[in-house]
């Protein structure tokens, strides 16, 4: 079981691609509309992540994923039930102890298991994301493609008039930077260990790795800054220790086109005691 509390900060960069498509505008990068700053929501990076884990621990508990894509989730809670006594009174709760401990997603962010077939409870995860927004503001573009394929016979018959024409969206750089915490209290209604907490920030800085696509460009993870507080209450508030780390463009006069075009600047001072900074990369 956990006995600290961590908060951390995730910067990661997108080049030539779009890191989060918002489907009430096109398929757009999201975006900020009165600052122009991008936006990639915490949904779509915890799916990296359970990605990631799907890879690395091949779909075996305690290490299933019950958000996939292909998943019939009423058909996933029922291995649940399957597992529990029929003469057992509080099957919600074994259901939702059973989830828990074999599901790796359940038991880390938490799941709402409440339909009438195969009830198994609400469960808060111990760890959350914020959505993640772009050090400066974005410019989304947009490139028009064409499909030079034709699809059936009739079509080729006239190929030069039936080649579609279709667009793609991107930004030429932006990075972006989330913030999060580990709650140790909620960690223990899980049952998350650390071998849990470590797979995390196994994810955290490797989940754009097996991710790759056209679409979203290239995309990595450039700093992970863990606080590992030595209460499992913490030490101090979160706000405090986000803040020591600073990101500044070093030539404000030109937009930004690698990470190596930002300064990071660390304030050691506004370490509270008992608190370590853990960072990688």
């Amino acid at each position: 079981m956990l006995r600290n509390k961590y908060d951390f900060v995730l910067l990661f960069e997108v080049i030539n691609g779009n890191p989060n498509g918002d489907p009430d505008a096109g398929n757009m990068p999201r975006i900020d509309p009165e600052t122009g700053v991008g936006i990639v929501s915490d949904v779509c990076i915890k799916r990296k992540i359970r990605n990631y884990v799907s890879v690395v621990k091949g779909e075996v508990s305690p290490y299933h994923i019950y958000i996939r894509g292909d998943s019939i989730l009423s058909e996933t809670r029922k291995i649940a039930y399957e597992a529990i006594d029929n003469d057992v009174k509080n099957k919600i709760e074994i259901g939702r102890m059973f989830m828990c401990k074999n599901f790796y997603d359940v038991r880390m962010f938490g799941a709402v298991m409440t339909m009438k077939a195969q009830n198994c409870g609400q469960v808060k995860g111990p760890v959350q994301l914020a959505n993640a927004f772009s050090i400066d503001p974005v410019a989304p573009l947009e490139m028009t493609i064409t499909r030079m394929a034709v699809e059936t016979p009739k079509e080729a018959e006239n190929r030069d008039k039936n080649q579609t024409m279709g667009h793609k969206h991107y930004i030429p750089y932006g990075l972006y930077r989330v913030h999060g915490s580990v709650d140790a209290a909620y960690a223990h209604q899980t049952g998350v260990s650390e071998e849990d907490v470590t797979l995390f920030w196994e994810a955290l800085v490797n989940m754009f790795e097996h991710d790759r696509s056209a679409a979203r460009g290239e995309m990595a993870t450039r700093k992970l800054f863990i606080f590992k507080h030595a209460s499992p209450l913490g030490n101090t508030q979160r706000f405090k220790l986000t803040d020591s780390i600073i990101v500044k463009r070093k030539d404000p006069s030109r937009p930004a086109r690698a990470f190596s075009d930002y300064a990071i600047e660390i304030d050691d001072a506004a370490l509270a005691e008992g608190v370590n900074r853990i960072e990688f990369l």
